[in-house]
């Protein structure tokens, strides 16, 4: 018979079964994959929520903190000045700073928010007890044009000069402004606290052209006064010794040693900072242009050296108050002069050891908010000076 009725021994080729048999395991790989990546994906989104639910949750028991008061338990009263057109923003670094709230921004925003209106200005005594709201009423109920006077304490405030320390004796203390200033030049007072304080006044004791030996040194703070314990060389060594507490505790005779400077220098250029700014990073900025302008040969140029050289305090200074001739006028001379023109805290001297990385060279305030603008070059800084100064708006 013939060979083509006979079954084939070769397998008929069905495209749709064995098409359908060799892509499943590949569905299968894909389904697999699939799976794999949702998992990735639910787990990173997972992830991510539980992420900013924590962030979420520790912002706002942040923020809720800082609502309430810094210190509840605190029986402190804190003096503060609020200068003439402070904005909120300003007033609200002078709080945080004083250590009276906790958060500065937090503190602004809840004044914007609540529309509580303008606030005023002058001397408030404060409490880290008080609360927010508390604060905000103080603050536009006004405060008093002369400070507080505290029973048995004297305070010493940040940038207060040797002659308004002199001033602040007489009028709490049964001793004379003479008396005081008396001691400032007793060689044999100075020797003695130089001997209990050495590392502190080392090279006070050798500086040149000094007003006072002591300027810079007579730590700002507040101190206690017993009428009929406490002697006139017990006050100021109290002062003496809070400054060489402040210089030790937070390692700044250290950074001042690996710097390469001297207390005399960097409690000279604090001094200038302390008056020059207020809000701890206006001063880092301001310590900045300084140095920079040292490292430039160029003088400081400050308008508190010339009123330190006056032996005066006034709010403006002439073209011919820069004329004056003293080793303090850092107009006429770089550098940063003998010593000290004030007694800086703790926060101005922080500033200067740990100054920001800028290349200012010039800085201005304005009169009205006493915000500080800053500039690299002179035709810059001329256009913030006739903004901010010459003709504020």
């Amino acid at each position: 018979m013939g060979k083509e009725n006979e079954p084939s021994s070769q397998k008929k080729f069905d495209w749709k079964k064995d098409w359908k048999q060799d892509a499943t395991p590949k569905k299968l790989e894909r389904q697999k994959e699939s799976k794999i990546v949702r998992r990735i994906v639910f787990s990173i989104v997972a992830s991510v929520v539980v992420v900013l639910a924590i962030v979420a949750f520790i912002g706002y028991n942040y923020v809720q903190s800082a609502l309430k008061p810094l210190d509840a338990k605190s029986t402190e009263q804190i003096q503060i000045e609020v200068p003439m057109g402070s904005s909120t923003k300003l007033i609200a670094k002078l709080l945080e700073e004083e250590k009276i709230i906790k958060d500065a921004t937090v503190f602004s925003y809840y004044v914007k928010t609540n529309n509580t209106g303008e606030f005023q200005s002058g001397y408030y005594q404060l409490s880290p007890a008080m609360s927010l709201d508390e604060i905000i009423k103080e603050l536009q109920a006004g405060g008093t044009a002369e400070p507080y006077e505290v029973s048995g304490k004297i305070l010493v405030k940040e940038g207060d000069t040797v002659d308004q320390i002199a001033d602040t004796i007489a009028e709490h203390t049964d001793f004379t402004k003479e008396e005081f200033l008396a001691l400032m030049t007793n060689e044999a007072f100075l020797q003695q606290m130089s001997g209990r304080y050495t590392h502190l006044l080392e090279s006070a004791m050798t500086a040149e052209g000094v007003r006072y030996r002591l300027e810079g040194y007579l730590f700002p703070a507040t101190y206690d006064y017993d009428e009929e314990k406490t002697t006139l060389e017990d006050l100021v060594a109290s002062m003496l010794q809070k400054t060489d507490e402040i210089l030790s505790k937070d390692n700044f005779y250290s950074e001042i040693e690996a710097q390469g400077k001297t207390t005399q220098e960097v409690l000279a250029i604090a001094s200038l900072v302390e008056k020059e700014g207020v809000t701890p990073e206006d001063r880092a900025k301001i310590a900045s242009a300084f140095y920079n302008r040292i490292e430039q040969g160029m003088p400081l140029q400050s308008d508190i050296s010339i009123l330190y050289a006056l032996g005066v305090h006034k709010e403006l200074v002439t073209y011919d108050d820069l004329e004056i001739d003293s080793p303090y006028n850092l107009y006429q001379h770089t550098g940063v002069g003998p010593g000290p023109f004030g007694n800086p805290g703790e926060e101005a001297i922080r500033a200067t050891l740990h100054p920001a990385d800028t290349n200012y060279i010039y800085f201005v305030a304005d009169i009205k908010t006493k915000i500080v603008y800053f500039a690299e070059t002179y035709e810059e800084h001329l256009i913030l000076k006739d903004k901010y100064v010459d003709n504020p708006e």
